[in-house]
Formats: structure tokens, C-alpha cells, sequence
């Protein structure tokens, strides 16, 4: 296993470990290999989500150098800014919040439902920004401006994704490895939707240093391969770097941006399929931003024959089902067609 993190500071938000299921009824649908998920939606935190694993070591660091509020941002139905409120909550901590319109045509519901009602149930502060600009730079320079004013905040950026946050997914590389061994599993691939890069890269971090060449495959939600495997191998390289003298090469960084579909947010028919069939093969829920993506790529591919079929493929469901409901109109059309 691969360097111990109780060195680092990191707060309790965590049911861990989350189950490793097999999926049966989804294996036999698809004819493909065996297949298995790894239910971090099961986090618990305000209805669980990966970000969960990243708040307890970037709410550590802000609780360690003294702030009393949590600034963020992401796109209007951000899982991650619901899970960061909910954090501060549970720390005592305001929390202020930049919501990019990012996706267009959507309901008139969608800045009210969803993930955004619960930000508000949770008392975040929040301002919406046009779509497009660098929301990291807004988000700090509103954390700037706070601080002029007397506050202590800290800046967390969109999906938590740093080299602190991304600890949260070394500690999940851990903890998978520790099921499959506990569970007999010969793993050939893991799959997961790969967005803000956090998530994938303190995995793969986490894979390096405890010595695992299992290869992971990260469907794009939202960028051009070349750009997400920049993305996440750069992040990569530094969270691993807190673990590791051994280079982490861009080689096991590896994307499919074949199901990214007209952009971020905007869920393909390959999208609602793959939310519908898991649903009614496994009764697991999936958001259309970027789960059902991960899962969408993850069919393309076996029916591509891509995986081996004596080996075990291990989904990573992130989380997200709360923004079902800003989806609710589109995926009624789905039911029925």
C-alpha cells in the first residue's frame, strides 16, 4: 500500500469505505465482461458524491489556518458546492458560492431545483456568473474581496480539485484496493467520468504510489481529450509528488472524449440510456452530468470489446442524483418515448 496519510490533516465527513458492488443484471444485459461499482454517490454527506472524500482534508487545511467561511464555485447544479455547503455547516462555517451559467436552454427551474435548493436549505450565499470566464480567478478575486472586509476566508476551487483536494481519491485508491483483495477481484480496468480532474488524478496518484498498474479510464464530460489529459496529469504529478519520489508518467492518463455529446451539462441519448437501463438492471440512480456519461462511455466501450473479458471492470459512481430533479422535464420526454 502506498504511503500512509494520517500525516496529513483531514476532518471526519466521510461514510468509508463506501460498498463495492457487483452488478449482475447490468453484466448480463451488456454481454460484457463483469462488472462492479464502487458506490461513492453512498458518501453521505448531503446525499453523498465524491467531493465528500476531497472537503475533508480542503476543510481541514481551512479550519487549520483559521477561516470562518468557505468560498467556491461550479456550474449551477454543482455537486460539489451543494457538498461544500453542507461541509461548512457541519464546521461552523459560512459559505459563499459562484454559479456559472454554463449550460444553455435550460428549464426555468433549473437555478431553483436540484442541487441549488439544497444550497440554499444550507445557507449558502451565492451569485450566478455568465458562462464561459475563468470562474477560479472570479471565485478568488471574491475571496479577496471578503478578506478586505474583514473575514477569513478560504478558496476552494470548482470540484475541489487541488493537490489537497485530491487526496480524497489516493485515500479511495487505497481503500478499492484493500475491497479488491478482500474480495477476490482481478480488475482490468476502472472507468469514471473525468471532469474538474481531481477526482482522477488523486486516484491515479493514489494507484502509483501504492504500486498498482490497474489502468483507469476517464470519460470526458466536458473537455477535448488532449486538454483533460493535461488537466488531470498535472494535478496528477503534484498530488503524487506528496507520496512519491517515482515519476508519474503522462502514459496512465488515459480519455475518451467520445461522449462529451454538445457539452458540459448537456445529457446525450447515450446519457439517458445509460441512467435508464442501470436504474431498472441494478436500482442505482445516476446524474446526466457526468456519472451517466462515465456509464455511457463505459457501454461504448464493451460493446466495442475494448475490456477483456476474463477481468474485472469497476465503475466509479461519483455521485450527483440530486440534479435529476433540474433534469426532470427531459428525462419525463425519455419515460415516455
Amino acid at each position: 500500500m502506498g504511503k500512509d496519510l494520517s500525516e496529513f490533516l483531514r476532518v471526519d465527513l466521510c461514510h468509508q469505505p463506501t460498498p463495492l458492488e457487483e452488478m449482475p443484471r447490468l453484466t448480463s444485459a451488456l454481454g460484457g465482461p463483469k462488472l462492479w461499482i464502487k458506490r461513492d454517490d453512498c458518501t453521505g454527506l448531503a446525499t453523498g458524491g465524491n467531493k465528500t472524500r476531497k472537503l475533508e482534508f480542503l476543510v481541514a487545511d481551512a479550519l487549520d489556518k483559521g477561516a470562518d467561511m468557505l468560498v467556491t464555485q461550479g456550474a449551477v447544479q454543482s455537486n460539489h458546492v451543494r457538498q461544500t455547503a453542507a461541509a461548512a455547516c457541519k464546521f461552523g462555517l459560512d459559505c459563499h458560492a459562484l454559479l456559472e451559467r454554463r449550460v444553455p436552454g435550460r428549464a426555468a427551474d433549473y437555478e431553483t431545483t436540484g442541487n441549488v435548493l439544497f444550497d440554499q436549505m444550507f445557507g449558502t450565499t451565492m451569485e450566478f456568473r455568465p458562462a464561459g470566464l475563468d470562474m477560479n480567478a472570479e471565485a478568488r478575486a471574491v475571496t479577496e474581496s471578503f478578506a478586505a472586509n474583514g473575514r477569513k476566508p478560504y478558496f476552494i476551487p470548482g470540484g475541489g480539485s487541488n493537490e489537497i483536494g485530491a487526496l480524497g481519491y489516493v485515500s479511495c485508491a487505497y481503500e478499492m484496493l484493500r475491497q479488491f483483495d478482500e474480495q477476490g477481484l482481478n480488475v482490468g480496468w476502472i472507468v469514471l467520468a473525468s471532469g474538474s480532474a481531481g477526482t482522477h488524478a488523486g486516484l491515479l496518484a493514489g494507484l502509483h504510489a501504492a504500486g498498482s498498474d490497474i489502468p483507469v479510464m476517464g470519460i470526458s464530460v466536458r473537455q477535448p481529450r488532449d486538454k483533460q489529459i493535461a488537466a488531470v496529469h498535472k494535478l496528477a504529478v503534484t498530488t503524487a509528488a506528496q507520496l512519491t519520489d517515482a515519476p508519474l508518467g503522462v502514459e496512465k492518463v488515459l480519455i475518451d472524449d467520445g461522449y462529451v455529446g454538445e457539452g458540459y451539462g448537456l445529457p446525450t441519448q447515450g446519457t439517458l440510456d445509460a441512467i435508464n437501463l442501470i436504474a431498472r438492471k441494478e436500482g442505482v440512480l445516476l446524474d446526466p452530468v457526468y456519472s451517466a456519461k462515465g456509464l455511457a462511455g463505459m457501454i461504448g466501450l464493451i460493446e466495442k470489446t475494448f475490456f477483456d473479458s476474463d477481468k474485472d471492470v469497476v465503475f466509479l459512481h461519483t455521485g450527483g442524483a440530486a440534479a435529476l430533479f433540474a433534469y426532470g422535464s427531459q428525462l419525463a420526454e425519455q419515460q415516455a418515448s
